[in-house]
């Protein structure tokens, strides 16, 4: 007669094997189904460092044709002995005036004419003031014959004419001709009480104009120019014929020459004299590079001192031309200190080009590191990217920009760099380019060069956890993505912005910032789709797509959105696959058996990563149900095995495994999985027969959710595959043991099977598995105790087939288990301490009790347990 306590243990809900029509709950299958659905990890595809330091790599799209040098000579007389005016790229139309010489002349004429006059005293200039030594200055250089003679009538009439006579910004317009920089040169004085601003000029004024300055202003017009083009140069500003104009802008921009011309003071000069002065002396007469370079060094000590850095320095151009004939000397470390000295200076146009050039062509050479280093080089150039305009100055960015890139390669500036400010930097210019280029089409283009140096250099920088950090907090990842999207044709570009993001998804917070950015997804899969077979590009964008659906089941969803998605998956896939095919077609049988396992090719690695995007889409209920039952996906996983061992590419063949795994979770009515399971077994009995764990353990996998088919069991059966699970029951390895016992636990479910445990020990060794992991892991303990008690159904003494031995061990560790105190391991973190006590309440002692009792009592017998899907 039963008791009470066995009838109600008889009331207790069996284990079935799960109906097809009631689905688990999300909570019900991660509290069974460990290790069920599980994302796919792999390597970053890997970066070559590049043998040589250039603007564009070997694997640049850009011909040779279509990009800056990275080699070119650079000579003193490449720099200009001026560099006030900005260089331009547009050729000017020749003036239609064409000089004039009259046959002869009158002696009123002969007398308007200014004719050479001997050098005037320096000395005497420094005497008067700033605008008399303009003056004086203007008179010893002399004037040559006019082009055009203008009578004093004819003059005062046509200057009548005219509503107005506007200075601005240093240029002066009489009767439609624009006098440039007439101040700088002594033509004109603005500050002149004679020239009024509303152009009324007295008799006293209008000779002193007609018979000094139209002469001058002749010969200004003879002497080699076009004056739109000298006006242009003059002042960024228009001229204007408005009276108001000139009211409203008094101030007036001054050029390096004007400063130049102005007298200097007795302080400034005996400076010169004393401090500057003696040191170029030593620069001209020394032929030593050591005792050069610390000159150089005393000479930008001096000029600090003594506030004569930059534009306005008076002798600026004596210095620099001193500076520029020793680039000719050629050593590096000579040529790093003129630079800097030259940068200092606030050189522009053609000048500036070149000193950055000069950088660029020092810091190709490794070697140069510490020198650019032990100068602080790197500040100097910083200073350009912060000062100079972007757009006047875009080629001297754009080897400005490929020296930093170089100095980044050298892991020992990154940190370095990251303080001063380069992260935010080029953000700064990122955003600039990319908001002109939306503008812009010419500037898309001419920018995307220097784009290119600046997605390099930050490539380098994320490197750094702190840059990351920077690029988080300045939310950067939508910029990049911005960027990429504006110059999606930019091959270059796009790579290493890809490569830029590949890094950063690898971190978490950067990832997860990445995935909220819901533009990317169609981002992505549009330049997979326009790379198709660009591998570099690909396999980074597959890569960065794998790592957003790794942990992010909102990312999963929105990627499935995305018009598609599997189909451009799927073409990628196909489009490698025939490029492996026809690379396996191209060996030779005997360099077939001969090769070792090695990395995956660019090829399989493109594979590689499609498929993990896949396992990890597959997460996702709704997706994986959909890609359980997509005929071309399980064609692709099957033709993986089938054509690929796991000898020659274990990641490829793991991955495809582990997909097929996620897969045969979801047993819904169209699926293909159920459908060729058979030949999924057959694939998967190769894996079981390699040497390799992990294909194993995935295999396994495998057959544990297969397994809940009656044709699986009796394959498992008939190819002996049974035997593999109990052996590994000895890998002391609780994944490999847990992943064996499941597909045990549902062979014992089948009354007929359950004799098979008998066979090599099955029962002691899930009796030591029990003893071995049970504390550790009570999933792995609840799943012995399950397969034990179907084994031990309807047997009316149990102790008789499991044998005394066993049977004694069984009961002692299942009473020390139900304690508490005793099975709980109190050492364990809190997270982890109450995750076990949750699963050994709720899975392990409600089965570990029955079995107990059935023990106890041998006469209590209950349903069959079976494994839920894994």
């Amino acid at each position: 007669m039963q008791s009470s306590h066995d009838k109600k243990l008889e009331k207790l809900d069996p284990f079935y094997r799960r109906s097809l029509s009631k689905q688990k709950t999300s909570a019900e299958i991660i509290n069974e189904a460990r290790n069920a659905l599980r994302t796919v990890r792999t390597e970053r595809p890997f970066t070559p460092r590049e043998d040589q330091r250039k603007l564009f790599g070997p694997a640049s799209s850009r011909t040779a044709d279509n990009r800056p040098p990275s080699s070119f000579s650079l000579h003193a007389s490449s720099f200009e002995s001026s560099d006030s005016r900005p260089i331009s790229g547009t050729r000017l139309s020749p003036l239609e005036l064409k000089p004039k010489v009259l046959a002869s002349l009158s002696k009123e004429d002969e007398a308007s004419i200014s004719f050479p006059k001997p050098p005037v005293d320096p000395v005497k200039i420094r005497r008067v003031s700033s605008a008399r030594a303009r003056l004086f200055k203007a008179s010893s250089q002399g004037s040559l014959l006019p082009d055009k003679i203008f009578h004093l009538d004819e003059s005062k009439k046509r200057l009548k004419s005219e509503d107005t006579i506007i200075i601005r910004d240093s240029s002066v317009k009489i009767n439609g001709i624009c006098l440039t920089e007439l101040n700088s040169i002594g033509h004109f004085n603005s500050n002149d009480p004679q020239l009024t601003h509303d152009g009324d000029l007295n008799e006293t004024s209008e000779q002193a104009i007609l018979k000094g300055k139209a002469t001058s202003t002749a010969a200004h017009l003879r002497s080699g120019g076009d004056l739109t083009k000298r006006c242009a140069r003059a002042s960024p500003f228009l001229v204007s014929t408005n009276k108001n104009t000139l009211e409203s802008d008094k101030e007036v921009q001054r050029s390096s020459e004007e400063i130049e011309t102005e007298a200097e003071t007795e302080e400034e000069e005996a400076f010169w004299s004393t401090r500057i002065l003696p040191v170029l002396h030593e620069l001209e007469k020394e032929d030593n590079i050591e005792n050069f370079c610390v000159a150089c060094t005393q000479l930008h000590q001096a000029l600090e001192e003594g506030s004569m850095l930059g534009k306005r320095f008076k002798k600026r151009s004596v210095l620099l031309k001193t500076l520029y004939k020793l680039v000719d000397v050629g050593s590096d470390l000579l040529s790093l200190k003129l630079a800097k000295i030259i940068l200092a200076l606030k050189v522009s146009g053609k000048n500036l080009l070149n000193v950055c050039k000069l950088i660029f062509k020092i810091s190709r050479s490794e070697k140069n590191d510490s020198l650019i280093q032990n100068d602080s080089i790197l500040d100097s150039l910083l200073e350009v990217l912060r000062v100079e305009d972007l757009h006047t100055n875009n080629e001297a960015f754009l080897y400005c920009m490929g020296a930093i890139k170089f100095i980044s390669g050298n892991p020992r500036f990154l940190n370095e760099m990251i303080s001063k400010g380069v992260v935010e930097m080029l953000l700064h210019l990122m955003k600039q380019i990319n908001e002109n280029a939306r503008k812009s089409e010419a500037w898309s283009s001419s920018s995307g060069h220097l784009l290119v140096q600046i997605t390099a250099t930050m490539r380098n920088l994320v490197d750094v956890p702190l840059a990351r950090c920077k690029l988080l907090n300045n939310n950067a990842l939508p910029e990049l993505c911005g960027v990429m999207e504006q110059y999606a044709n930019d091959k270059d570009v796009c790579t290493n912005i890809a490569r830029i993001l590949s890094k950063l998804s690898s971190c978490h917070d950067c990832c997860a910032a990445l995935a909220d950015c819901s533009r990317c997804y169609a981002l992505f899969l549009s330049l997979i789709n326009q790379y198709e077979k660009k591998q570099d590009l690909v396999v980074r964008i597959v890569f960065i797509l794998g790592n957003l659906t790794a942990k992010n089941n909102q990312a999963r969803e929105q990627f499935s959105k995305e018009k598609g998605c599997i189909q451009t998956l799927l073409s990628l896939f196909s489009t490698y696959y025939e490029m492996d095919l026809n690379s396996m077609k191209r060996m030779d049988e005997e360099e077939e058996k001969n090769k070792k396992q090695e990395q995956p090719s660019e090829v399989e690695d493109v594979l590689i990563k499609v498929i993990r995007v896949l396992a990890n889409i597959s997460l996702h209920p709704s997706i994986g149900a959909a890609l359980a039952a997509n005929q071309q996906v399980v064609a692709l996983l099957i033709t993986t095995l089938e054509y690929k061992s796991i000898d020659k590419c274990e990641e490829l063949v793991i991955n495809a495994t582990a997909t097929i795994n996620n897969l045969s979770f979801y047993q819904v009515k169209n699926s293909v999985i159920r459908d060729r399971k058979l030949r999924i077994a057959e694939l998967l009995l190769k894996l079981l027969m390699s040497s390799n764990m992990d294909g194993i353990l995935e295999a396994v996998r495998v057959f544990g959710n297969l397994s809940q088919y009656d044709e699986i069991c009796d394959f498992i059966v008939q190819k002996n595959v049974y035997k593999f699970m109990i052996a590994l029951l000895d890998a002391k390895h609780q994944d490999v043991c847990f992943s064996a016992c499941g597909v045990l636990l549902n062979l014992t479910v089948d009354k007929d099977k359950r004799v098979i445990l008998k066979e090599g020990g099955g029962i002691k060794k899930l009796v030591d598995c029990l003893r071995d992991f049970g504390p550790t892991d009570w999933q792995l303990a609840c799943l012995v105790c399950k397969t034990l008690w179907n084994y031990s159904e309807n047997v009316p003494n149990p102790s008789s087939c499991f044998g005394d031995e066993d049977t004694n061990a069984l009961l002692v560790l299942l009473s020390s288990f139900l304690d508490e105190e005793l099975a709980l391991d109190y050492s364990f973190d809190r997270d982890l301490r109450d995750y076990h006590k949750l699963y050994w309440e709720t899975e392990f002692k409600p089965v570990a009790q029955q079995l107990l009792k059935r023990f106890q009592s041998h006469h209590t017998f209950l349903e069959p347990l079976t494994l839920p899907s894994f």
